[in-house]
């Protein structure tokens, strides 16, 4: 019996190993790949503006992109230090994001448990969330003047209407039956809501919080076009005004390296505050 116990243990050791390699294997083959692709691109795009194929006066160039970035950040740029620019627009887009989320997940939560206050308040969300964004944008500069606040505030409208669709679907979608079990039990309405319901919706607020954090930075960005001091949005239509395309490509490769480095805090958070969710199985795993 303990030979046959021996035995199923080193059998369940080395299916844990086998996983565990061909996950890595996974990985790595999956950022070779990613690797490998944007090297082309890199390359396809060096080689067809050296040939002049492309007009590098219009779509710029990879060498002239890095010479840029180099510039930026020994000499700074026209409107002050790279570093301060690429602070306000993160400053400017993190404070509308947690803004959104907050009071995006409140209310989607509170209207998803109290019908006769959703069914009230519906026609005002339908018709705030279809109002353009950009009127809002030149709206809050003539409020809010130029500064940070106006770009916050874009930024917050962009970042609230998802999560709160999110969390109040994600309340409607709670299992019923543990609702009821819990109200049973002697729950009262706050606890329904803060053990049952919240967890159920977590995976819906999460979702929308991958894409919220990119709304955000669209949003800073958009307000700093139509009237900033500073900023990378400022920058961006500096270069534009100037004809300098690989200027307009630099910021954008800054703007993404924050959307990247927020959308990897942000799967952390997902992955700790989740942590109870069952390991869900790729179809190549399956």
């Amino acid at each position: 019996m303990e030979t046959i116990k021996e035995n199923e243990v080193a059998e369940e050791f080395l299916t844990e190993e086998s996983i565990k390699r061909k996950a890595l294997l996974h990985r790595i083959r999956i950022h070779v790949l990613q690797l490998t692709i944007g090297v082309l691109l890199l390359t396809s795009w060096q080689y067809l503006t050296d040939k002049n194929i492309l007009d590098p006066f219009f779509f710029g160039k990879p060498t002239g992109v890095w010479h840029q970035l180099v510039v930026w950040f020994h000499n700074g740029t026209d409107v002050g230090s790279i570093w301060l620019n690429a602070w306000v627009t993160l400053e400017e887009a993190s404070l509308g994001f947690a803004a959104g989320v907050i009071l995006g997940i409140i209310f989607g939560v509170f209207l998803g448990r109290h019908h006769l206050a959703s069914e009230v308040f519906a026609p005002y969300i339908k018709v705030s969330n279809s109002i353009p964004r950009v009127v809002l944008g030149s709206i809050f500069i003539v409020w809010l003047g130029l500064g940070t606040l106006s770009k916050v505030a874009l930024a917050f409208v962009l970042v609230f209407f998802p999560v709160f669709f999110n969390a109040f679907q994600g309340t409607r979608e709670a299992d019923k039956k543990l609702i009821a079990n819990a109200r049973l039990l002697g729950a009262s309405k706050r606890q329904v809501t803060r053990r049952v319901v919240m967890p159920s919706a977590l995976s819906w607020i999460t979702a929308s919080m991958h894409v919220s954090f990119g709304f955000a930075l669209i949003g800073a960005i958009v307000g700093e076009f139509l009237g900033s001091q500073h900023g990378m949005g400022l920058i961006i239509a500096t270069a534009q005004g100037t004809f300098n395309p690989n200027g307009v490509y630099a910021a954008m490769l800054i703007v993404a390296v924050m959307a990247l480095t927020a959308e990897w805090l942000i799967t952390q958070l997902e992955n700790r505050l989740l942590n109870w969710r069952p390991t869900q199985l790729s179809g190549s795993e399956i």
